[in-house]
């Protein structure tokens, strides 16, 4: 029994070493089809070679199109390579946000992070060979987008944790007075001992002592009085350049103390 199971081991192994031989000759009979995988297409930007794969290798099997090379995605589309004027849309405005739902917001908040590196790497391509970037202003389009964008999962959150606990502030706190008679916010924290046991929370001080309050005066004039020079000095250089160039229309700086 032992010597049957030895001479089908044995049996399967030659098989396998044939069908490895007939593989390798195959390959090195037809050099040109293993170098349609590592095919690659050169295009000039800005009047300097560059290689990079070529995406059609990866529109030819469905299954390579789901393993695109993520280093792809950092560089614009080749038929914008060496365009002085790129076409763009205007930015998300906060109006056309809020109709849409989390998971949108979600899935548009990667797509305009994916947008902004890509415009990242190629301002830093355009700065290491000296040439303008193609229309700069698509990299503020995308940073307001989004900005507007975080602006409403903010709000969305803030009314949810107003309905929810009643506060407007993720982690609650409040106005509080500390030793020098500064008024600053305090935000409330969680301890394992109860407050009137801990020694820390003693050594805290929320209230300003009545040998401050002279110096808080004088902390307040001092603040007054660089405010005044500087509005002082703002009005005599506004007139400096009214006389110097009377034809220009400078609207002088106003203020109050």
């Amino acid at each position: 029994m032992a010597a049957t199971s030895t001479g089908h081991v044995s049996t399967l192994c030659k098989q396998f070493q044939n069908a490895f031989r007939i593989s390798s000759a195959t390959s090195a009979r037809h050099p040109l089809a293993a170098a349609k995988g590592s095919a690659k297409c050169h295009s000039y930007l800005n009047g300097q070679s560059t290689s990079f794969v070529s995406p059609a290798r990866h529109r030819h099997a469905g299954a390579i199109g789901q393993q695109r090379r993520p280093l792809h995605e950092f560089f614009d589309a080749p038929e914008n390579w060496g365009e002085t004027t790129v076409r763009s849309g205007a930015p998300w405005d906060a109006k056309q946000l809020r109709t849409k739902s989390n998971e949108d917001l979600h899935k548009l908040w990667y797509v305009l992070l994916k947008e902004r590196n890509m415009l990242l790497t190629v301002e830093q391509e355009s700065k290491r060979q000296r040439v303008p970037m193609p229309n700069p202003e698509r990299l503020k389009k995308v940073e307001r987008s989004m900005a507007r964008l975080d602006s409403v999962v903010t709000e969305r959150e803030t009314a949810l944790r107003l309905l929810q606990t009643g506060q407007e502030k993720a982690q609650p706190g409040a106005w509080r007075k500390d030793v020098f008679g500064r008024v600053n916010w305090y935000t409330f924290r969680e301890h394992a001992i109860p407050w009137y046991m801990n020694r820390a929370h003693a050594k805290k001080t929320f209230f300003t002592p009545r040998f401050v309050e002279p110096h808080i005066q004088l902390r307040v004039e001092k603040h007054l009085r660089a405010r005044a020079r500087k509005l002082s000095h703002d009005r005599k250089k506004m007139a400096l350049l009214e006389n110097k160039f009377p034809h220009m229309k400078v609207s002088s700086p106003t203020g109050s103390l």
